[in-house]
């Protein structure tokens, strides 16, 4: 059985904006090896559709840039919409009940699978092992908050410094 485990970058007050904050090359590395782990990951529409610069290559990119892209496109993808007809390389559209699709995939896979965006995370009650908070020393005031509908109960498990400032917060369901 799988673990599924949302996890994204995200302000002290609590709102989740790629464009708002810049991942350090320590924190960058990170999330290279965590995609480069993952036995896949289930994406809602707009995540998804965020995620998909990284489908094609572009010369501008360092090493860096050119790993996370290998890794990114290497792994599995499910990708809950009710508007997209089609997905891109390596992606399965769920399409239906995606908690009874999340479901599945979990009972099927082995290995953690990350769960992404918050609207996804936030309609998939009791299914979530683990939430990983990415905690960056900013105040946005806006952007899509990182808990979405209802508020799970959970307790810390682990913390961790990840590098530029940024404070991992890990918890689980309690």
């Amino acid at each position: 059985m799988a673990k599924l485990v949302f996890g994204m970058n995200l302000s002290l007050d609590g709102y989740v904006d790629h464009d708002a904050m810049e991942t350090g090359p320590e924190l960058f590395r990170h999330w290279t090896e965590h995609v480069g782990g993952l036995a896949g990951s289930v994406y809602g529409r707009r995540m998804y559709e965020i995620m998909r610069y990284w489908d094609e290559d572009d010369p501008t990119w360092d090493d860096a840039r050119r790993d996370f892209a290998r890794a990114w496109r290497a792994q599995p993808k499910w990708v809950a919409s009710r508007t997209l007809k089609s997905v891109g390389p390596n992606a399965t559209l769920i399409e239906g009940c995606v908690e009874a699709a999340v479901a599945e995939l979990k009972g099927r896979l082995s290995g953690e699978v990350a769960v992404s965006g918050p609207v996804l995370a936030g309609s998939l009650p009791g299914l979530i092992d683990e939430y990983r908070l990415y905690l960056h020393p900013v105040v946005l005031g806006r952007g899509a908050p990182f808990f979405t509908g209802p508020r799970p109960p959970l307790r810390l498990a682990a913390q961790e410094m990840m590098g530029e400032g940024v404070l991992r917060l890990t918890y689980v369901p309690a």
